[in-house]
């Protein structure tokens, strides 16, 4: 199971209850690589202290939020070169019919095509590289991120097929490269903004109260759901009557998700209440729940020597997996070695 988080900004509750929180559960069934994708990060301009405290931040993330980096491997893509050999192979596997149609390039690039960088376009077939260089099978996403995964398996597809003969002849049957498969998975898999119900809370939204950050204390959490937007009516007693209204079903969504009680138990307690002792109830849920991560957050980001060595030593666990592999994607290929 490979899955991987940009480090741009502050991770906020939508990263924990859309991913992370999956990770830790997904390390007990799964051989898991938690990858810090840097080379991604830098398809859109970074300040390079930053960037490399920012690297830092989610490592110490993934650990805060029980990820075991003994158990699993926690790295930064850049430390393994073979994400970026393997990536261009695919850019001449994949089509440009196939990178036009992603919809996140879409929204990132605006109007101003011309004006992006190769990399902001490209960027889908380093994400099938990242998956498919240790041949893993499931790539827990959102529901956003499903059409990347959808394009992997199109590039495993196409390279299984275009090099047929030469994997077979290399005595792999069936195919070199596995079609994953997307985890999508529980409550609140898409976290919206605390100021638009109709938006995806986002670490680039100018407005610091459209989102909880993991590294929030106490007195933030409490602030922001207290000033979430909500409307006037009180909570329905059924989920048909969130229909209509993001906001409410927003915050039901996030209470289901942090607490494991499903959305219909969780109207059946707070049906009818009026907003006010409802946001009393998830701000002290969520302090609860994301106080102590982070807490040792702070505590690990005050330890970089350790947060390095984590990375360190993740990366070359996860480059010996990878180089053997890429090693067989030359020969497949039918470049010199």
């Amino acid at each position: 199971m490979f899955s991987g988080i940009q480090p741009t900004g502050n991770l906020h509750l939508g990263n924990y209850l859309g991913a992370i929180v999956k990770f830790v559960a997904l390390q007990q069934t799964h051989e898991c690589l938690f990858c810090v994708v840097d080379l991604h990060a830098i398809t859109m301009p970074q300040a390079p202290g930053e960037l490399r405290e920012a690297i830092r931040r989610i490592a110490a993330a993934y650990i805060a939020s029980g990820v075991d980096p003994v158990k699993n491997i926690i790295f930064n893509q850049s430390q393994v070169s073979e994400h970026s050999e393997l990536a261009w192979v695919f850019n001449c596997v994949a089509r440009m019919g196939w990178l036009n149609r992603m919809t996140q390039f879409k929204d990132k690039a605006g109007k101003d095509r011309e004006n992006v960088s190769i990399g902001l376009f490209a960027y889908p077939t380093l994400m099938a590289a990242d998956i498919l260089l240790y041949r893993a099978t499931h790539v827990p996403v959102g529901e956003d991120q499903k059409q990347h995964v959808e394009l992997t398996r199109d590039i495993a597809q196409k390279f299984n097929n275009d090099y047929a003969e030469s994997i077979a002849a290399q005595g792999h049957n069936g195919g070199f490269f596995p079609l994953p498969e997307p985890l999508i998975q529980g409550p609140a898999a898409r976290v919206m903004s605390l100021r638009d119900g109709t938006k995806k809370m986002s670490k680039s939204d100018p407005s610091e109260f459209s989102r909880i950050s993991l590294a929030d204390d106490a007195d933030a959490i409490n602030q922001k759901i207290r000033k979430a937007k909500t409307d006037p009516e009180p909570l329905p007693t059924e989920l048909e009557g969130l229909k209509g209204r993001p906001e409410a079903e927003n915050l039901i969504g996030i209470y289901s998700a942090l607490s494991g009680v499903a959305a219909e138990k969780v109207l059946l307690e707070f049906g009818g209440a009026q907003f006010s002792s409802f946001k009393q109830a998830l701000a002290d849920l969520a302090i609860h729940k994301l106080g102590p991560i982070g807490a040792e957050m702070r505590r690990l980001e005050g330890d970089p020597g350790y947060i390095d060595q984590v990375l360190r030593e993740g990366g070359a666990r996860a480059k010996a997996i990878a180089q053997p592999i890429m090693n067989q994607v030359k020969d497949i290929v039918g470049l010199l070695r």
